[in-house]
């Protein structure tokens, strides 16, 4: 990477531009090149170039798109080079000699220390190394067997890493351990706050690439599909509905307390998808069993569900009572039971949903509400209307 004065001067000419004019300089430029100068910008300032960028590339710059959009896969794609790699036998003041030539000085955190055959042996911060005698070897120094991402190292993988491991840069090494260069942590910071900020909108079906400028026929593009998979699975939720049309029809009330069920079930489902999908963003599903998961999200929702659904069953009780329905202790409990386990079944779905669509390779946030709300209605709608027919009829 052209990390120059020349590179440097650009960098501070580019932060005093409005973020259109130096989305447009930054297009001429080299992937790398854009990456050093938006680094060298505070977090909010370079998200907003990169937001105007995306406007300036043309179709075949796949690279350039790459470095703005967020849909790097591994850290080799997301590492720059790096600033600082010198031999574990070189001393502290010939370490200090190299600081003072440099001219990428403001990018150093540490100094990467290598054995004979390139690969990293250690790696030197510079507040030991300033507190070091100036004839003390790096060996000496050095922290020993650092931690070190590999090229191949998936993104989400690494944004798992980096929530216990709070470094302002790690080194990245190939499958000989040579440094072939580093990763910034505020990158990887800003991945986590992108997945998580497009979680929201992909479980509707929106697009992550969509924008409050994108055009109407892109964005019907992007949406419409999904529109489609939801009008299908509520057709699914409605069939449920329609097999029990003689229950429905001979005990009015229950009609009245379906939205209740199916309202109270879809967010108890949700909540559980938020956790999951944070969990997955996160990569604390790494480490964390899904059993264990699951037994969790059941408990929450038996006990959500058996509270709630003692006021939702009083709440029917009364109702029965005032409009003359047959059997009003029995409704009061079907509702109790009912909800109880819609909730119980919601926790599961909100947990199994995104892990079964990764699985079998989706985005596991791509509209896993839409999925999640017909298998709470299904099961909610169906479980109350079957304990009516059972226990009334």
């Amino acid at each position: 990477m052209r990390q120059t004065p020349g590179m440097t001067e650009l960098a501070e000419e580019v932060k005093e531009q409005s973020p259109r004019d130096a989305a447009e300089v930054l297009g001429k430029l080299q992937p790398d090149e854009i990456q050093f100068i938006l680094s060298r910008m505070p977090i909010d300032q370079a998200m907003n170039v990169a937001s105007h960028l995306a406007e300036t590339v043309t179709a075949d710059e796949a690279a350039t798109k790459a470095v703005i959009s967020g849909s790097e896969e591994t850290i080799g794609e997301l590492m720059t080079p790096a600033p600082a790699i010198l031999p574990a036998t070189y001393t502290v003041a010939e370490a200090l000699a190299f600081l003072v030539k440099s001219t990428e000085i403001a990018d150093i955190s540490y100094i990467f220390a290598t054995d004979m055959s390139q690969r990293l042996v250690g790696v030197i911060g510079m507040r030991d190394l300033l507190l070091s005698k100036p004839s003390e070897t790096l060996d000496g120094v050095m922290v020993v067997n650092p931690f070190a991402f590999r090229v191949d190292t998936p993104i989400q993988e690494a944004v798992g890493e980096v929530l216990y491991r709070h470094y302002p840069m790690y080194p990245v090494v190939d499958d000989n351990n040579v440094v072939v260069g580093v990763v910034r942590s505020w990158k990887l910071y800003e991945r986590i706050a992108s997945e998580l900020s497009t979680q929201a909108g992909s479980q509707y079906g929106v697009a992550k690439e969509e924008q409050i400028n994108t055009s109407v026929m892109a964005a019907f593009r992007m949406r419409h599909p999904w529109l489609l998979v939801n009008l299908f699975t509520a057709f699914a939720a409605a069939s449920v509905v329609g097999i029990f049309e003689d229950t429905i029809t001979q005990v009015v009330a229950l009609a009245v307390f379906l939205p209740v069920l199916a309202g109270q079930s879809g967010n108890t489902g949700c909540q559980a998808l938020a956790i999951t999908l944070r969990g997955m963003t996160l990569g604390q599903m790494q480490d964390y069993p899904v059993m264990k998961l699951l037994r969790k999200e059941i408990l929450l929702g038996a006990l959500n569900g058996f509270i709630v659904g003692l006021v939702a069953g009083t709440a029917m009780f009364g109702y029965a009572m005032a409009t003359d329905s047959v059997q009003p202790l029995l409704l009061g409990l079907v509702i109790v039971l009912a909800m109880t386990g819609a909730c119980i079944g919601s926790g599961i779905f909100g947990v199994m949903v995104p892990i079964i669509l990764k699985r079998f390779g989706a985005d596991p946030a791509t509209a896993s509400s839409i999925f999640l709300t017909t298998f709470t209605d299904i099961i909610g709608m169906g479980l109350m209307l079957f304990l009516a027919t059972a226990l009334i009829l």
